[in-house]
């Protein structure tokens, strides 16, 4: 008999537990605060379209929360953190950008590795001190592309390219993540820090591209691309199984571009310690946020 595949049908009672899911009110982010909200979680809705995700949090059976988030902000950021009282078991950073044309967020980085590395690097480092459980961090496939440029993060002096600065910031996540784990755990946290990749989702994150990489990109989705519920189990897994610090989660399929989760070693450059070491230096540098993690009571 093969063995059973693990569902969202699978999800833990979670009553009691409040998650924060960045990115909550579209793509996978729909997918995942559905499914916590319904395993009984309080789910909080870390959006930068308020109007939107109230729309959504409608719809959702459980309880939810919508609160305005701001990721290519670092005011919004801390006003979020400053705003937050009590505890979050579960931070999930679900929210990011992909394969976008030059630009810069509010406070001048480069638009993916701010958003989706130093804007959720900000906020989880700020959270820290509230944060009970786990931190699960959403990656890519793509990251085996990644040449993380500690010394230019931003494109300041190199040619722009939109895909090799995606994948630098998805390979970012898992390197924030190594780092963050080595951190918890040398504070004698049981806090762990996790990360998890969708394979081939079928969303909006790629509508805007154009050309040949818009149409490469419209070509795997309607070929290779699973479902958004599929796509979201990954996160949905990291978010709840008793699983060690630094797991990184994605689809068991072909490529591991769909499927259902399991565990997964992820590329040999991310799981780098000294360039996570050096990261995490630029990142605090860059953002100004107090990285110390929290005393143990």
């Amino acid at each position: 008999m093969a063995p059973k595949h693990w569902t969202a049908d699978d999800l833990p009672d979670l009553t009691g537990k409040t998650v924060i899911v960045t990115g909550a009110s579209s793509g996978l982010g729909v997918v995942t605060t559905r499914e916590l909200a319904r395993a009984g979680a309080s789910v909080v809705l870390a959006v930068r379209n308020v109007a939107k995700g109230a729309a959504f949090a409608q719809s959702v059976a459980g309880r939810t929360e919508v609160r305005h988030l701001e990721l290519t902000d670092l005011s919004s950021i801390r006003a979020f953190a400053d705003g937050w009282t009590g505890d979050v078991d579960i931070l999930v950073n679900n929210a990011g950008i992909m394969m976008v044309p030059a630009g810069r967020t509010a406070d001048g980085f480069e638009s993916q590795i701010g958003t989706n590395h130093l804007g959720h690097f900000a906020l989880t480092n700020l959270l820290l001190p509230n944060i009970t459980d786990r931190v699960v961090t959403i990656s890519s496939y793509l990251h085996r592309g990644g040449h993380v440029d500690v010394a230019d993060l931003n494109w300041e002096h190199r040619r722009y390219d939109p895909s090799q600065a995606y994948a630098d910031s998805k390979q970012a996540n898992l390197l924030f993540t190594l780092e963050l784990q080595r951190r918890l755990a040398s504070r004698g946290s049981r806090v762990r820090a996790v990360s998890a990749h969708p394979g081939i989702a079928r969303t909006a994150l790629g509508a805007h591209l154009r050309g040949f990489r818009g149409i490469m990109v419209d070509v795997g989705v309607s070929v290779l691309a699973q479902d958004a519920e599929h796509g979201a189990l990954p996160t949905l897994y990291a978010a709840t199984q008793d699983i060690p610090g630094n797991t990184y989660i994605g689809p068991d399929g072909f490529a591991h571009w769909r499927g259902f989760p399991v565990m997964l070693r992820p590329s040999k450059s991310s799981q780098d310690p000294e360039l996570a070491s050096r990261l995490w230096a630029r990142s605090a540098t860059l953002t100004g946020v107090d990285t110390t993690v929290p005393a143990i009571a």
